[in-house]
């Protein structure tokens, strides 16, 4: 057999190959004609041996195959059928693996009644206080809590943390990512005892969902203690509203006229008599009184008259005799 395996040239698997009649008689023969499908290829097991594969069409193994393996023993030996074997093809769908039943238990399986015992190497414990033989040691070892068999070791204090922490009341949690404050600094807040008294403690609020469980101390909820809400209305109301349908128009009194100074008569310039002569240092003035508001204005005649005033007594005595001949 040695010296087949070393000088095979491949024509000892080109034998297997082609050995597909014989593999499905005997397949035919343990399953019959209607379990047994195409032919869908050739897997090599060895040197000296091959499986070849045919579809199954059994009922409630749909994807799965029939495996025959054959092998040669030499060149001039028969090829001859090892097994005939159903397994399960890319596509089948097949049971999970193997899981003792202890590891398949998972957090929330354990019933009423039911009894989980621990591993008796379990990492998650440690030896705690051993027995002496002074019952008054005893008696004070249980008042201080040292009458367990088992503690908690660093494993099992890290490994409780880890979930705790990536759990439903640790900071990742949806309420803790949307709580205006966190579980450190609430009232409500009880811490453990122990190495895990810095991160976690257990709620008091009946509020909040996590009343009566362990929470993180960085998780938190819209239950804290220390939260003031301003309570105001919902609808958006003005500081200072109108109606105007309330209202009572009213006419205003009209304003008083300003008082308007009084018109002066024009001024008129006074005419000197017939035959008179009339000196212009003496004519008389014409006295305007004054106003605070109004000026009267002068007529352009009387400003004429006085302009053209004789200056002399020869030209006042020629006007008065043209004018009487007229």
């Amino acid at each position: 057999m040695t010296l087949l395996l070393t000088l095979d040239d491949g024509s000892i698997q080109r034998k297997l190959a082609e050995a597909v009649d014989l593999a499905r008689a005997a397949v035919l023969e343990d399953a019959g004609a209607e379990q047994v499908g195409a032919h869908v290829g050739v897997d090599r097991e060895d040197a000296v041996s091959a499986s070849h594969l045919f579809e199954a069409t059994v009922t409630g193994y749909r994807g799965w195959r029939w495996s025959v393996t054959v092998a040669l023993a030499g060149d001039d030996e028969p090829i001859t059928v090892s097994e005939v074997v159903l397994i399960p093809g890319p596509d089948a769908r097949v049971a999970p693996a193997w899981v003792p039943w202890d590891r398949r238990v998972q957090a929330g399986d354990l019933g009423v009644g039911d009894i989980f015992p621990v591993e008796k190497d379990d990492p998650r414990l440690a030896p705690a206080y051993l027995e002496s033989d002074d019952p008054a040691v005893e008696a004070v070892a249980k008042e201080t809590g040292l009458g367990r068999v088992h503690v908690l070791s660093r494993h099992g204090r890290l490994d409780a943390a880890a979930r705790w922490h990536g759990g439903e009341f640790g900071p990742r949690s949806d309420m803790a990512r949307s709580a205006p404050d966190v579980c450190g600094s609430c009232g409500f807040f009880v811490s453990l005892a122990g190495s895990l008294s810095a991160a976690f403690g257990a709620c008091t609020n009946d509020i909040s969902p996590a009343d009566g469980h362990v929470v993180d101390i960085e998780y938190g909820c819209g239950a804290h203690s220390e939260i003031e809400v301003e309570v105001t209305s919902s609808v958006p109301v003005a500081e200072l509203v109108y109606d105007d349908s309330l209202i009572d128009f009213e006419t205003a009194p009209e304003a008083p006229a300003e008082p308007v100074a009084a018109e002066l008569p024009e001024p008129v310039a006074a005419e000197p008599a017939e035959g008179t002569v009339v000196d212009e240092s003496e004519a008389p003035v014409v006295e305007v009184p004054e106003t605070a508001e109004v000026q009267p204005e002068v007529e352009p005649e009387a400003v004429a008259v006085s302009a053209d005033a004789p200056e002399t007594a020869d030209e006042a005595q020629v006007e008065a005799e043209s004018a009487s001949e007229h």
